[in-house]
């Protein structure tokens, strides 16, 4: 079984690695996190995170210590910086596969798996620079984990669920090794992406509304559990806490999760009351587009459920609830906040499909369709992505002029990408603070220097451009603001 489980993962892994190294970094947070993970290694800093020489305090560090290790093997590049979200996305596959067998059987773990690999929104978070897919392994191992703790009060009646007796877990009593697994996860879910790593917490009992004579307390242990797991998030939060003067605790938890759910974020979610309560329905939409194409099996599986569900399905059903229910009623809403959801729903899909007359012909023919599809794009279109992109195009426009101890500074274009690409070049910080009418004094500081502004700005402060200066114009598009922009770097050479 380790052979499958092996292949599993290299296949997996295979296909989320297509395209990586052709596709800049997107939006405005895969560069963030690709450049904090560059500062904490030059800093040897693994405690507090840094952006642009400025602490980071949006997300805790795991992701970045993985991107850090990735650097060191690859080198600090696009494809290093995404390379630990496509390992994450292989590792839960072959945890849906697991626990696909222990479920129904191992032909529902392999669709699982697949379903989950080929569905939208992990195509697209596999390969992104962020924490959200280390966040869905680490609560799926964590459901899985309270699935294992619960299955014989499951009404598992075909003698999958073992006495303790039978087998041990790194050399524990299973419900021992299940219950560190269980609280080990949820510390770690904490570590990539805050207090969100906890929800399983919110759908444990909740088994207890169609499982009442569950003991979750004995079984789970849940204070000591809670001990474990605050223990382990504290090695690293105590030292970032006390380091920063408890900055971390206050602008971490208070504004990007505390206001986060209460007022929008970047421009993400409805402003208003009125705006809030027309974006309730949102992640019940999105669903269709970001689980696509195997939401097109949602209302059948909708169906099937009302009519036959056991524990188990109501298990799954409750884990991806929770996970809907609180991003719903949180302000600031994103399609992939509801990721972490996917894997129980690509159980609860397989389990049920995979029973129905015929299904296999069909299930192949919507997998092999979607594979090639999402192989061509990566392979075929993503290498044109870089000349949409400004910042990709501007550093390989100047980069034979650049030179390590060059400043720079941007007006009216401070996108995070310019941080990411250029620092890999000249090392110095960026200086996100210009306005129009201090560029001239910026660029008449000694030594090098650059700066990047809108082309008609540039025209008009330096008509006629100094003997040894150069310029670099180019065009794109800024994604996060969706918008095309037109672009000119001023350069100014060290003398």
């Amino acid at each position: 079984m380790a052979r499958k489980f092996s292949l599993l993962f290299l296949g997996c892994l295979l296909f989320h690695l297509a395209g990586m190294w052709t596709l800049p970094l997107i939006d405005r947070d895969e560069p963030r996190f690709a450049e904090a993970a560059r500062e904490m290694r030059q800093r040897g800093d693994y405690v507090v995170p840094y952006f642009n020489d400025q602490y980071r305090f949006d997300k805790p560090p795991l992701t970045y210590w993985f991107q850090t290790a990735s650097y060191r093997v690859f080198g600090e590049n696009d494809f290093a910086a995404r390379f630990p979200s496509a390992v994450a996305a292989a590792l839960v596959a072959a945890v849906l596969l697991a626990w696909g067998r222990r479920l129904e059987n191992e032909r529902a773990g392999w669709w699982a798996a697949i379903i989950f690999t080929l569905c939208l929104q992990t195509f697209m978070h596999a390969k992104a620079a962020v924490a959200d897919m280390w966040l869905t392994l680490f609560m799926t191992t964590a459901f899985w984990a309270g699935y294992r703790l619960l299955e014989d009060s499951l009404g598992r009646d075909d003698g999958a669920a073992r006495p303790a007796a039978r087998s041990r877990i790194f050399g524990v009593a299973p419900y021992r090794g299940w219950w560190w697994i269980f609280h080990g996860s949820l510390a770690l879910a904490f570590l990539a992406k805050g207090p969100v790593g906890w929800l399983p917490l919110l759908a444990i009992p909740a088994v207890k509304l169609f499982q009442r004579d569950v003991r979750l307390t004995k079984r789970f242990a849940f204070v000591s559990g809670m001990l474990v797991m605050v223990a382990l998030v504290a090695a690293w939060g105590i030292p970032a806490c006390l380091r920063t003067n408890w900055e971390f605790l206050r602008v971490g938890l208070g504004h990007h999760v505390i206001d986060r759910s209460f007022v929008t974020m970047e421009g993400h979610g409805g402003k208003s009351l009125g705006a809030y309560l027309l974006t309730l329905p949102f992640y019940f939409l999105t669903v269709f587009l970001s689980f696509f194409p195997w939401s097109i099996k949602i209302p059948w599986l909708t169906r099937t459920l009302r009519r036959e569900r056991d524990a188990a399905d109501n298990y799954l059903i409750t884990g991806a609830a929770v996970v809907f229910i609180v991003f719903t009623l949180v302000k600031t809403k994103l399609p992939h906040y509801t990721l972490p959801a996917f894997p129980l729903l690509a159980l609860l899909l397989a389990r049920h499909w995979s029973r129905a007359p015929g299904a296999a012909r069909s299930f192949k023919r919507i997998a092999v369709t979607t594979g090639c599809i999402l192989w061509a794009v990566a392979l075929l279109l993503f290498p044109f992505a870089p000349r949409f992109f400004p910042s990709v195009q501007l550093l390989h426009a100047a980069q034979s002029s650049l030179q390590p101890g060059m400043e720079f500074g941007a007006v009216g274009y401070n996108e995070p990408s310019l941080v990411w690409y250029f620092r890999g070049r000249v090392h110095g910080f960026f200086d996100s603070a210009l306005e129009p009418d201090e560029v001239t004094e910026f660029l008449s500081r000694p030594g090098g220097r650059f700066v990047i502004a809108p082309t008609t700005l540039a025209a008009e402060l330096y008509p006629k451009l100094p003997n040894d200066w150069k310029s670099f114009q180019v065009e794109g598009f800024n994604i996060a603001k969706g918008k095309r922009v037109d672009l000119t770097l001023l350069l100014k050479p060290a003398n």
